[in-house]
């Protein structure tokens, strides 16, 4: 049988204008299929069930064309359509008291320190039933509160500014390494036993496929309190920190620029002019925990999820190239948000630039709302900007070999004036670090968010009380307020060795020499050994000696020849 070509007409008519259309619509739903399911083929399932048009369906983002920039001379970007009112910025929740310690409690709160010692208590018990009874230092566990674990967080803090090359030195004796007031706190093996029972979530409950499991309710918990305590400046700036760790993780990084390298990576959004950590993520490869937008890629996913509670409010975001694209940054002004950043030369949508150029040499172009820049220093230096314009700016230097006044780009200026936000609060968390080095990632990282919170609180303390303390001052202080309420003294500790036996001998120069004889005793005349005599060492020892100090009497000394 010869098969019959169809025209589009005829295929128009079997589509469009069947003579039955509720038989037609009765054989796809299976009453006459020869399917066993009655389902719609899989090619014609997203025919019969288009997705919903708008925020629902597919992404609102557009591309920014290459092809349509142009040179400037005088351009000013419209900016965002958004006015910035600065009359909300700055802390929303004062404390009733502005105290150092009222002011890190905001984010460290008494409900999420009794969270830590719920499960710092059932982790403990989890690890006695683990081990033989009765064997080794958990027999000696006692449950954990609030005011003890308070003490110990102090007690941590406390050691970034008293640093020694291990844990134990801090219980030490010897008198050129004694710091008595951490065992005033605790007992070395108290403290030791708080550090390794130390725990944040049920085991039992955790969900094996999320990477920060063991972390991310304290982690939630702190973080929520950063954005919930302060309204940020008109400028944002984002930037990566690296948490030192070199141990197996499945989700370590490392970034050969920074000082660490090897570590824990984190994104951070700060406020510029205060320096304040106003939220932060955890970057764990594709579980990362961001809302992911297809145009944007990964560094554009982060900045939106980052500034999602900020948007449509004017802000202006500093950025470094490896977020920067054309793309984010009119997304971003379409939201209300201005941008700047430098930018790598190949993203797409950036404009072509003169190849070649010689130091000093600067070249504008812009697409009717973004300004693109290439400038020479000491290298090509590309940015764009929807807030800055087209122009240079003196920066109040001088050129050592021309002896002529230095000027750059007005966005260059900026962008540098206002992009070191994160990496100052770093700085500054690195000279009194409380993160020690440790078996478990999530104890390291805990540590790392209590550094940012004492940050927090500082910056808060200086906001509300005008002050202008040192940081470390600042620290010393919130650890002294925090163990006057929470800390208990220690009762003083009954049996076991004495602490210290430093005989006479090891104390003080001494030159002896033989006792003068009496008549009584004559060439036997002897005297009592102080060293002998005040140790308790050796009791049993004798205790009479022939040789006595010339310089000093009366200690009179065993022969040490």
């Amino acid at each position: 049988m010869a098969r019959k070509q169809l025209s589009e007409q005829d295929i128009r008519d079997l589509f469009f204008q069947s003579d039955d259309e509720g038989d037609f619509a009765e054989e796809v739903n299976g009453s006459s299929s020869d399917s066993e399911d009655g389902d719609l083929p899989v090619n014609l399932v997203a025919i019969a069930n288009p997705e919903p048009e708008g925020d629902g369906g597919r992404d609102e983002l557009e591309a920014v064309s290459s092809t349509g920039w142009r040179a400037a001379s005088n351009f000013s970007p419209p900016g965002p359509a958004v006015f910035f009112d600065s009359s909300h910025s700055c802390v929303q929740t004062p404390p009733a008291s502005v105290s150092e310690a009222s002011c890190f409690k905001l984010f460290l709160t008494e409900d999420l320190v009794r969270d830590i010692v719920e499960e710092t208590n059932r982790y403990a018990s989890q690890l006695q039933e683990q081990s033989a009874p009765g064997v080794g230092k958990l027999a000696k566990w006692l449950p954990t509160n609030i005011d003890e674990m308070y003490s110990f967080l102090m007690a941590m803090l406390l050691m970034g500014v008293v640093k020694k090359s291990s844990l134990r030195e801090y219980w030490s004796t010897d008198p050129m390494l004694a710091t008595p007031f951490f065992a005033s706190l605790f007992s070395q093996d108290r403290f030791l036993l708080l550090l390794r029972c130390l725990h944040f979530q049920d085991n039992e409950m955790a969900d094996a496929s999320d990477p920060l499991n063991k972390i991310r309710n304290i982690f939630h918990g702190i973080t929520s309190a950063f954005g919930r305590v302060f309204v940020p400046f008109k400028d944002l700036c984002i930037d990566k920190s690296l948490m030192l760790w070199k141990g197996r993780l499945r989700f370590r990084q490392f970034i050969p620029a920074k000082r660490h390298r090897f570590g824990v990576k984190f994104f951070v959004l700060c406020d510029v002019r205060t320096g304040y950590v106003q939220d932060m993520l955890i970057y764990t490869g594709s579980t990362t925990d961001i809302q992911h937008h297809d145009l944007l890629g990964i560094s554009g996913s982060v900045v939106m999820t980052l500034l999602a509670p900020h948007l449509r409010k004017g802000h202006v975001l500093y950025v470094d190239n490896w977020y920067s694209s054309p793309t984010l940054f009119q997304h971003l002004l379409s939201l209300g948000t201005g941008a700047c950043g430098t930018v790598r030369s190949n993203r797409k949508g950036m404009p072509p630039f003169t190849c070649k150029m010689r130091k000093g040499d600067v070249e504008f172009k812009e697409n009717g709302q973004q300004l693109a820049v290439k400038w020479h220093d000491k290298r090509d230096v590309h940015v764009i900007s929807t807030v800055h314009a087209s122009g240079m700016a003196a920066t109040g230097k001088v050129d050592r070999v021309t002896g002529e006044g230095i000027v750059k780009p007005c966005c260059v200026l900026d962008y540098n004036r206002k992009m070191g936000a994160v990496d100052k609060g770093d700085m500054l968390n690195s000279y009194v670090p409380c993160a020690r080095k440790t078996t478990k990632w999530y104890k390291k990282v805990f540590f790392h968010l209590l550094d940012n919170a004492v940050l927090n609180g500082f910056i808060v303390h200086r906001q509300l009380s005008g002050k202008t303390i040192p940081y470390q001052e600042y620290r010393m202080n919130l650890i002294r307020q925090v163990l006057e309420v929470h800390h208990t003294a220690r009762r003083p500790s009954a049996g076991g060795r004495p602490a210290a036996d430093n005989p006479l001998r090891l104390t003080g120069r001494h030159f002896p020499s033989e006792i003068p004889q009496t008549d009584v005793q004559g060439n036997k005349t002897r005297r009592q050994c102080k060293v002998c005599k005040s140790s308790t060492r050796r009791s049993k020892q004798r205790q009479l000696t022939k040789y006595v100090c010339a310089l000093q009497h009366p200690p009179v000394f065993c022969s040490v020849f």
